[in-house]
């Protein structure tokens, strides 16, 4: 037995923590799998120090699950292994106590390995990993904040079956009104948000601005920027579930559907990025006076050339493809720009020292770790080959004439990512296999399904 994982956790974090927490009776370990969908056990408090000292078996199959949690036997991690167990070991500082819980309850992540203690790359934490190392040998440094969109809506359909806003926690008033921006809105909504601010604290996240978003019963929270990218993105994971817990206590549904009102705005994740040196300097800022750097302009350059190959990681559902649509805060092509909402890569407006591109495209029902790898991946291709990114748009990016660059639905994405030599070195050979595995079995699934729009079109009729 050894006081250090593999995943570099120690067994002394345990130990304090237990006993700065002597209310804490059990606790949530969550392995995150292709979909960004937290699977694993809820283990008791005499558990907790054994799984730091030995790992904690978990089935090898975990990792090829569908988003039903259904078995996919072309990942080649169900039966072609005989179901072998792995070994999940602890995510270094993410023991967490969790805010609500009866009896009182905390939550470790988990990352997966083989036996021996190497890395199970079919988890998607080591493909993010991968290319934090490949980026720290050139000398840069991704540093980055990701924002979370979402809907809160009543856990009963409407009566014709639609989902409709959750009523106000406050008050039970409802409103079908978008009310972007609105502060006033927000009030009816502060008990549950209180929750989710104070689950957030407890598990170090820092949160910021909450905003009435684009759309009925829609909200972003901003989270604090993180010098390790690998943070940033487990804190965004980690808050899914937050938010999904309080609004559940609330007696309203967290929804991260890509597009849940047919006729509104769906949600985005938008992944902010800045790449600094050893120092902590952010390269991505220009000189008073001077234009973009090449280190950004190449950054842009290599996210744009691949993002057609790479859209199935941002848009990885059915449902994910009814969100790019013309005018809808969801890009529709390969664009670049300053301080515009309607591209794919923004430069924000502000200070030089905080200088960053904005990634728009991927869908809160995105993986946030798929994303992250692979967004680094193109960026990293893009400096390495000084990859040109264009002239800027400006103005309506939606009148673009570049929207032929991207795949135009699910299938054609999922088409082009199997067949793609660069997805598979940013997700790393067996990631790309099982989440490409995953997303075509998915596929066939939806396909077999009929749809009522099928049955109020047809039935009677054809």
């Amino acid at each position: 037995m050894a006081d250090t994982c593999p995943s570099g956790a120690t067994v002394r974090e345990c130990t304090e923590f237990l006993a700065a927490h002597p209310q804490i009776e059990a606790i949530d370990i969550v392995l995150l799998d292709s979909n960004g969908i937290g699977r694993g056990k809820i283990i008791r408090r005499h558990e907790l120090e054994g799984l730091y000292r030995n790992g904690r078996h978990l089935p090898i199959s975990i990792l090829g699950l569908d988003v039903v949690g259904e078995d996919v036997d072309e990942t080649g991690l169900i039966w072609d292994t005989g179901d072998g167990d792995l070994r999940a070991w602890p995510v270094p500082g993410s023991l967490v106590a969790q805010h609500g819980t009866t009896p009182h309850r905390a939550e470790l992540l988990l990352s997966q390995y083989h036996l021996d203690g190497t890395p199970m790359l079919s988890d998607p934490r080591h493909a993010l990993h991968r290319q934090v190392t490949a980026l720290a040998e050139m000398g840069l440094y991704p540093t980055a904040a990701l924002e979370l969109e979402f809907f809160l809506l009543d856990p009963e359909r409407d009566s014709e079956g639609r989902v409709r806003p959750a009523a106000d926690v406050l008050d039970g008033r409802r409103s079908a009104k978008t009310q972007v921006y609105s502060v006033d809105h927000l009030i009816g909504m502060q008990p549950l948000f209180a929750d989710i601010y104070a689950g957030a604290a407890l598990a170090g996240i820092t949160l910021e601005t909450l905003i009435s978003e684009y759309a009925p019963g829609q909200y972003e929270l901003t989270l604090q920027h993180r010098v390790n990218i690998m943070q940033a993105v487990d804190d965004l994971a980690r808050l899914k579930r937050i938010v999904r817990a309080q609004a559940r206590r609330h007696g309203a549904v967290a929804c991260f559907m890509a597009k849940p009102l047919a006729n509104y705005a769906g949600s985005g994740m938008h992944l902010h990025l800045s790449l600094c040196d050893s120092e902590g300097r952010n390269m991505f800022s220009e000189e008073e006076g001077s234009g973009w750097t090449d280190l950004l302009r190449h950054a842009i350059g290599g996210v744009l050339a691949t993002m057609g190959e790479s859209m199935l990681v941002f848009a990885p559902h059915a449902n994910s493809w009814r969100r790019f649509a013309n005018q809808s805060y969801a890009p529709v092509a390969p664009t670049w720009g300053f301080n515009n909402r309607s591209v794919a890569v923004r430069v924000p407006a502000g200070p030089r020292a905080a200088r960053r591109i904005e990634h728009r495209l991927s869908g809160v029902d995105a993986n946030p770790h798929l994303v992250a790898a692979t967004v680094l991946a193109a960026v990293r291709k893009g400096i390495t080959e000084r990859i040109d990114p264009g002239p800027e748009t400006t103005g309506n990016g939606y009148e673009s004439d570049r929207a032929e660059a991207l795949p135009r639905d699910w299938n054609a994405a999922i088409g082009a990512a199997r067949a793609s030599t660069f997805l598979k070195e940013a997700l790393g050979e067996e990631m790309h296999r099982t989440f490409t595995a995953v997303k075509a079995a998915e596929y066939a699934r939806v396909a077999r399904m009929i749809p009522d729009v099928d049955y109020d079109l047809y039935l009677q009729t054809i």
